[in-house]
Formats: C-alpha cells, sequence, structure tokens
C-alpha cells in the first residue's frame, strides 16, 4: 500500500520530518573548495593567505579529501613539519581549525583533529620588549626622516600591528583618535598622545583624500624600516614593529593603566593575553629577600 491509499502512514511520516529530515548549517552536496570559503570568510587577507598555504600543504601531503582523513593523516603530517615550535604550532593549530569547522558543519562525521596538540611554545615575551630608554633611541636614530618618526611612534604610542598602521587611511583620524581596523575585521577606536597626533597630521599633505593611506607602504617596507632605525639606535637583538606594540602594553601597565584599558587599546580578545605583560617583566622577585 502505498502513502496516497494510506493517509495515517503520511500523517506519521510527517510527523517524523523535524527529527529524520534535520537542517544542517550547509547543503549536503557542499563541495571542499566551499567549505575552505566558508571557513576563511571574513578573515583577513594575510591570515586567508597563510591558512591556505597550510592547507594546500596538508591536502597535498595526504592526497585525499578531507572527508577521508583519519587521525594519523594528522598525525603524519604534524610529524613532517620542520622549524620553529611556534612555526609548526601555527600550522597544526590552521589545519584543526579547518577540521573543526568541518565537524560543526556536518561536513565530516567527526573532528579527527581533537586528539591532536601543537607543540607547546615557549614564553619569550619578556625577549620582546624594549626598555623606555630604546624606544626613545629608535625614535632619535630617525629624527632626520619624519615619515619613519611618526611611524614608530605611532606603532609604540597607539600599540598598533604594523598591517594596522599600513592600512590606515587618513579618514580614520578624527579629532585626535584613529580608528583601527584590526584582526578579523574588528574596529576599534584609540586615542593618541597630543604629540603622536601631531606629528601625523604634519605627514598630510594638501592634495591628500580621505582614501589615502597615511603611511604608503607595504608591511614588509615598514618591518625594514623599524629595524634600519634599531640598528642606528645601536640594539643589537633583531627589533620588529611588534616588539614596539609589546613594550606599549608592558609600560603603560608599569605606569598605572588598568587591564582593560590595555586590552581596549590593543585590540586584545581576551584579558589573559594582556595580563601576559604583567608578568613578562616583574618588578619584584623573592630572590631580592635573599642574602645572595
Amino acid at each position: 500500500m502505498t502513502l496516497e491509499h494510506d493517509p495515517s502512514a503520511l500523517l506519521h511520516l510527517t510527523r517524523k520530518a523535524p527529527e529524520a529530515f534535520a537542517a544542517t548549517p550547509i547543503p549536503p552536496d557542499t563541495t571542499e573548495e566551499q567549505l575552505l570559503a566558508l571557513w576563511l570568510h571574513g578573515k583577513s587577507a594575510n591570515t586567508t593567505r597563510a591558512y591556505r598555504s597550510d592547507v594546500d600543504a596538508f591536502r597535498a601531503l595526504i592526497g585525499k579529501p578531507l572527508r577521508a582523513t583519519y587521525l594519523s593523516d594528522l598525525q603524519r603530517y604534524a610529524d613532517t613539519l620542520e622549524g620553529s615550535p611556534a612555526s609548526r604550532a601555527r600550522r597544526i593549530l590552521a589545519i584543526k581549525s579547518l577540521l573543526s569547522f568541518a565537524a560543526r558543519m556536518g561536513y565530516t562525521p567527526f573532528n579527527v583533529g581533537a586528539a591532536v596538540r601543537a607543540p607547546k611554545q615557549d614564553d619569550r615575551l619578556a625577549e620582546r620588549i624594549l626598555h623606555e630608554k630604546q624606544v626613545f633611541a629608535l625614535l632619535d636614530a630617525v629624527e632626520g626622516s619624519p615619515r619613519d618618526h611618526a611611524l614608530i611612534r605611532l606603532l609604540y604610542n597607539g600599540g598598533l600591528r604594523v598591517s594596522e598602521c599600513v592600512t590606515l587611511l587618513w579618514r580614520n583620524l578624527v579629532d585626535g583618535v584613529i580608528n583601527v581596523k584590526g584582526k578579523g575585521g574588528k574596529t576599534r577606536v584609540v586615542r593618541l598622545s597630543r604629540g603622536t597626533w601631531e606629528e601625523l597630521a604634519a605627514l598630510r599633505l594638501p592634495e591628500a583624500v580621505g582614501e589615502d593611506r597615511v603611511f604608503p607602504m607595504s608591511a614588509w617596507n615598514a618591518w625594514d624600516r623599524v629595524r634600519r632605525a634599531a640598528r642606528g639606535a645601536g640594539i643589537e637583538m633583531p627589533v620588529s614593529p611588534h616588539f614596539l606594540r609589546h613594550s606599549h602594553g608592558t609600560h603603560a601597565l608599569r605606569r598605572g593603566a588598568d587591564l582593560a584599558t590595555v586590552r581596549e587599546t590593543l585590540g586584545h580578545a581576551s584579558i589573559a593575553t594582556t595580563g601576559r605583560y604583567l608578568h613578562a617583566r616583574p618588578e619584584k622577585s623573592s630572590g631580592d629577600y635573599l642574602a645572595v
């Protein structure tokens, strides 16, 4: 007997439909490339480029679709990685993120990456924090270059990432504050010191429009300018723009800024990230109380 001849059977099937045909976040015929596009949606250009490279390397190694990936495939991939613990951890975390997303979307039956741990990274934050005297030495080294001076001063005073600096537009500067577009497209408002604001304003040419960049250079070029300034200041370690961001957080907390304010200025997702600056360069040690 067909459903057409048995209304009660049809009614029973209709009642069961919500359970039998549960909706999924993505269509069942979603391709692997479409899944990748969904996973990368909204991420910054730099993050997208890095994640794409990591995923391509992983797929090339295992030589099969994500739906057919086993735990052993991910472990084999992890064993082939070379470089520093931070570099290897970033690559593994990228694949774990993709596999976790695939499982949440119902693309794969379960998350095979959940059982794999990324290499533990050494906390080297203390090595990436400049003393205040070194920050002033950096600025003194580029005194003859107004643009480099303003760049370094903004990196430090605003606590900006280098990518945030080089993508800053003139229209983002309003009455002593800057609207910063950070990671994941999130925006935040950062108030600058009067001196930093005046330096930036002095860089603007009369013909500049709102869509023009404040620092028309690549992130690599900005990085190189900071390194050259460090060499000119006699700083031996390889200083990067991020050193100035770390230094901002540490120095601000030492001078009495509260954690919440520093977190908002730097755009940290978690207060725990900001709290690392409290321990990177401790003011006290129990060794201070010993005889030697």
